[in-house]
């Protein structure tokens, strides 16, 4: 059996241990039940408060709703005359960092060097990052090639041709999604607020809802189904992951679909983002944008970027707050409830 960390342990230190224990060993059980190889560790030896998982457990009978199935559905909402469509990664849920652990989990486990050193992103390094590059794997390639260099990895050598490089980013972005998908089933909660008007709009028959991610769909349907829940799943009228578009954000192409999936003009959707990644996605669909931004983009300039409304989360905003004017055809989101621009420096 394998020792999970005591539910007392702190949150960060918590996560540390899960992205070692997972890339050390290859498993742990999830506290839904899911089945894990692990490693032999008598009861016994538990340490006092923790929690022993794996051995007897059985995978869970609940049947989880595929994101390609999701996707391929019908738009449920008839005749909308509005849509409201959700980011995932920050906007949902804060995993930003939960992503970063993984990729260094990663990195660590393919023993991934440049120069000698090893590869490591750090939390200063990886906010730039993620409002740079949307997608795991559009992420690494654009850090080897712009800023370390090709690593060497115990699959051998640097890659010097595009064939070994796809095939390192490959392997190295299914080790992450495998550590990924293991510490969010432990510590990923919903933002305040956001489930609650997730469940809002799925309720209105005159709004469709969606939820639209760049992240691989691995990762994806891990978060989605520890934090929304198949229920809220099944009532969308759009579920998308970044491997159903051939670009990634901040391509736009993601949004374009998704209206195009519930009918209606882009001026008639509105996104909800926590990056400027995701922001340049919305904006270049030509849909309005609201930012409920998190500590790593708190200081991004988002209305010099044509952010229609910047709020911290949803705890105070209801969906009558966002659509009542509109349906009145008032143009302008969140007037009394959006964050003023920030003063540029003198």
């Amino acid at each position: 059996l394998l020792v999970c960390p005591p539910s007392s342990t702190p949150p960060m230190l918590r996560i540390s241990l899960l992205v070692a224990m997972a890339g050390a060993c290859g498993a742990f059980v999830a506290p839904s039940g899911m089945l894990r190889s692990s490693l032999p560790l008598s009861a016994s030896s538990a340490a006092p408060g923790s929690r022993l998982c794996g051995g007897a457990a059985a995978v869970s009978s609940r049947a989880r709703p595929s994101i390609l199935g999701l996707n391929a559905m019908a738009s449920k909402t008839k005749d909308p005359k509005f849509a409201l469509l959700f980011d995932c990664d920050g906007v949902i849920v804060l995993t930003e960092e939960l992503h970063r652990l993984a990729y260094n989990g990663a990195f660590q486990d393919f023993e991934l060097t440049t120069d000698g050193k090893a590869v490591d992103w750090d939390v200063a390094y990886y906010d730039v990052l993620q409002n740079t590059v949307g997608g795991g794997k559009p992420k690494m390639k654009w850090h080897f090639n712009n800023k370390s260099g090709w690593p060497a990895s115990k699959l051998g050598a640097v890659p010097t041709t595009d064939e070994d490089k796809d095939a390192l980013v490959d392997a190295l972005q299914d080790k992450k999604t495998e550590i990924y998908k293991r510490i969010v089933s432990e510590v990923a909660t919903a933002r305040p607020g956001v489930l609650e008007m997730i469940d809002a709009v799925i309720d209105r028959p005159d709004i469709a809802a969606g939820i639209c991610s760049a992240a691989t769909k691995g990762g994806f349907d891990q978060v989605v189904n520890s934090v929304v829940g198949s229920d809220r799943l099944s009532s969308l009228d759009v579920v998308m992951a970044g491997d159903d578009v051939p670009r990634k954000k901040p391509d736009p192409i993601i949004y374009k679909l998704a209206g195009e999936k519930v009918g209606l003009a882009p001026e008639k959707c509105v996104v909800v983002e926590d990056s400027l990644v995701g922001l340049r996605a919305a904006k270049g669909a030509g849909m309005r944008c609201i930012i409920t931004y998190t500590d790593s983009t708190k200081d991004c300039d988002f209305y010099a970027e044509g952010a229609d409304a910047v709020v911290r989360d949803f705890s105070e905003i209801t969906l009558d707050t966002i659509f009542d004017p509109l349906f009145a055809g008032e143009g302008e989101l969140l007037k009394d409830f959006r964050e003023a621009p920030k003063v540029a420096a003198q």
